[in-house]
């Protein structure tokens, strides 16, 4: 059997580990992105992409599926704009044109785009409303994926940690933690899922399975940040000694429900926040000796 091209463009940290899931269950991957040298010795080949730079997009190869997991370089709306709108439209344009175009285009976007703040039950359904630049841009991106004749799939990711990104472990480490009251609800989803899911849809898709155009991607457990900050504070045996405000009366609460995923075969490999937050602190050595 000919092996499938999966092509992820602006391969990082989820798109590596994605990629090694795809590696071993037999794919050819290709990870694109602007420094490709960033993808040396991690087993996928490499190709140079500036997305900005629709001249450098012919040198793309051609492939069965396609993953667009791009991050801005910052956050304006000049670079929201080049990379998710601006940037998926120039490669929609690229790969339609082709003898060979992808059976299917996967665009990883955010629970961001939801405005909701009062602790609601969001789900694919749901209207997303943003307020901000970002998830209008994030929204105009999505739609344009759905709007088009190529195959298109939509997954919202939200709150993505892992190995790497432990910015609330070391909040809760220097005793700052979330107010218990008013509750705010947090969703998140392991970096781990994150490649399990797009790895999960992309079968489905080669299987020649039915896809939705869009999915939630998030555990099943969405939880008060108080709660997650006490439990990580217990495992890291510190005192909350300072409550966090200023940036937190400005986030939205909203429980994020992933039964469409669910339903679609995917089983959570960190179900919860406290699976997930175990393995990172385990593998980060952040959990204090045991004497």
């Amino acid at each position: 059997m000919k092996k499938t091209t999966t092509l992820i463009l602006g391969c990082g940290d989820i798109g590596m580990a994605l990629g090694n899931e795809l590696l071993e269950a037999g794919h050819r991957v290709v990870g694109a992105r602007r420094h490709p040298q960033a993808l040396d010795g991690s087993g996928l080949e490499a190709v140079a992409v500036d997305l900005a730079d629709p001249a450098t997009l012919p040198g793309l190869p051609d492939a069965n599926t396609l993953v667009y997991v791009v991050s801005a370089d910052r956050f304006d709306e000049g670079a929201y704009r080049a990379a998710y709108p601006d940037g998926l439209k120039a490669v929609l344009q690229e790969f339609a044109g082709r003898d060979r175009p992808p059976r299917r285009v996967f665009f990883v976007s955010s629970t961001s785009v939801y405005a909701q703040r009062d602790g609601e039950v969001v789900d694919e359904t749901s209207p997303a409303e943003p307020s901000g630049f970002s998830g209008s841009l994030m929204c105009e991106a999505e739609q344009a994926l759905i709007d088009h004749d190529l195959p298109g799939t939509v997954v919202r990711f939200s709150g993505v940690y892992g190995p790497g990104r432990d910015r609330l472990i070391r909040q809760v480490g220097e005793g700052r933690i979330a107010p218990a009251s008013p509750v705010m609800y947090s969703n998140r989803i392991h970096r781990d899922d994150c490649a399990g899911v797009l790895a999960h849809l992309i079968g489905l898709s080669l299987a020649g399975e039915s896809l939705e155009p869009l999915y939630l991607g998030s555990d099943c457990e969405p939880a008060p940040l108080n709660e997650v900050m006490a439990w990580l504070a217990r495992q890291l045996k510190v005192e909350a000694t300072e409550t966090i405000q200023s940036p937190l009366r400005r986030r939205a609460s909203k429980r994020c429900d992933n039964a469409r995923l669910l339903e679609s075969g995917y089983r959570f490999r960190y179900p919860s926040f406290r699976e997930g937050y175990a393995q990172v602190l385990r593998e980060g050595g952040f959990l204090p000796a045991i004497t």
